[in-house]
């Protein structure tokens, strides 16, 4: 796990909602327990059965796409999430566009931090659970999917500390020796542009890589105070993207898909980051979040990476990954994560100014990563994504630490902190305390660079 390591050239919460409006070694124990090699295809009827843990948009919307898939036949049995209402919107969501793809009961209906076990408990292995909650809750989630021998797709991010992220890695080798696939959210590895685009890297066509630019720049809102009557740690969880202990935060969440692609785009894991970051003089945001980033990466050889973030409005917006290479420029990401890939004459990145433009894509790489996942399991291809994407998630909080603490991070740091946000993060019930707390405004604590420490 030097970041020398190759990612795999196989293979947004915004995202997701699009559907709806079109229609450490105790991980790895846990993991290992009852070994044994799952079916092929779940149950005689040939139906991949799914259980949905976390019924946001996000989960809703990769529940669609395992329906549409055209490796199915597959049917949602079970639901698990900590808010009620939430789940029964999914579940009306899904059960009108999908009749025939959504048998979950109500006893099989699951709330509460525990709800993700019952849930898990309805699937027979070779079954699928998706993982599609919080960041935070995700290591326990893939030990227990991975210990009752189920396969498993989970969204991203992967966990909001180094530790975290262990537990992933140790649970993903778990999987392997038991034949499980796991797929991770970050679907643009699924992209055949991207795919194709990387190609003609590899081949030499762009020459040299000298620096990729990465931007997500376009206004989010921020927190506003919490209502008196509303439990603190359900609120927390609930604005899940402004608290570093559930998500890791909005630019954890969100940029590392455009970290992921760095990382593919380079072959490799950054060795430093460096960065700034703050807030705008008028922010009352009262969640912990700055609004805007400025990170640089640094590979072995030495070459660069850029992510630019701005999360203000009435500010420029731009959505995009762009490579420069000795021969010539590309660009590789659009905007919403659009397939967006052609390659320049030159260095200049005008649309006057191409030389070559991948298609439109007939399938969305969201469509793509669910068809690649059940088709793995119907054919038992290899399937795990576990580990790449958690060292992707690395570099991703390499780029955070150094905004918030003010200085350079280093992999080998960052892969072996011991820090973590909320250490008892397995064992919360809805009693349990909030990890944070606000101040008399009704603020969170902030990093202040120099002084903040997440190593």
């Amino acid at each position: 796990m030097n970041p020398s390591t190759s990612p795999s050239s196989s293979s947004s919460p915004l995202s997701r909602r699009a559907f709806l409006a079109r229609g450490t070694a105790l991980a790895a124990g846990t993991a290992l327990a009852g070994v044994s090699v799952p079916a092929v295809h779940a149950g005689e009827d040939n139906t991949i059965r799914l259980a949905l843990i976390g019924c946001g948009g996000r989960g809703t919307g990769a529940a669609g796409d395992a329906f549409e898939s055209k490796h199915g036949p597959v049917r949602l049995v079970a639901m698990a999430d900590l808010f009620p209402q939430r789940l029964e919107q999914s579940y009306r969501t899904l059960q009108e566009k999908y009749p025939n793809q959504v048998a979950v009961p109500p006893e099989q209906r699951f709330l509460g931090f525990d709800a993700y076990r019952k849930a898990i408990d309805c699937l027979r292995p070779g079954d699928v659970a998706m993982l599609t909650n919080f960041a935070g809750f995700r290591p326990g989630q893939l030990e227990y999917a991975v210990a009752k021998g189920v396969n498993v797709f989970m969204e991203k991010s992967f966990g909001p500390d180094a530790p975290s992220l262990r537990r992933i890695i140790a649970a993903g080798q778990a999987a392997k020796q038991k034949n499980l696939k796991i797929a991770a959210g970050l679907q643009c590895r699924h992209s055949v542009n991207r795919q194709a685009l990387i190609q003609r890297i590899r081949d030499g066509q762009l020459g040299d890589i000298q620096l990729i630019r990465a931007y997500r720049m376009q206004p989010v809102g921020g927190l506003g105070r919490r209502p008196p009557n509303e439990n603190e740690l359900l609120w927390q969880i609930r604005h899940f993207v402004h608290f570093f202990w559930v998500s890791g935060g909005l630019f954890a969440e969100m940029n590392i898909h455009q970290i992921d692609e760095i990382c593919w785009i380079k072959g490799a894991y950054p060795v430093t980051a460096h960065a700034v970051g703050g807030r705008a003089a008028n922010n009352t945001d009262c969640g912990q979040g700055l609004d805007s980033f400025t990170i640089e990466w640094t590979f072995a050889d030495g070459t660069k990476a850029l992510d630019v973030v701005r999360w203000l409005p009435k500010c420029h917006t731009e959505f995009a990954t762009y490579i420069h290479g000795t021969k010539c420029a590309a660009q590789f990401s659009g905007w919403s994560h659009e397939g967006a890939v052609h390659t320049y004459k030159d260095q200049q990145c005008r649309p006057d100014n191409i030389a070559w433009r991948a298609p439109r894509e007939t399938v969305s790489p969201w469509q793509a990563e669910w068809d690649n996942l059940l088709d793995a399991i119907r054919q038992d291809k290899p399937h795990n994504e576990a580990e790449r994407a958690a060292l992707s998630n690395v570099a991703d909080l390499m780029g955070r630490a150094a905004t918030h603490m003010g200085r350079v991070i280093t992999w080998d740091e960052m892969l072996a902190s011991n820090f973590q946000f909320c250490p008892n993060i397995d064992d919360l019930t809805e009693t349990s305390p909030a990890p944070v707390t606000a101040d008399a405004q009704g603020r969170y604590p902030v990093p202040v660079p120099g002084v903040w420490n997440e190593i």
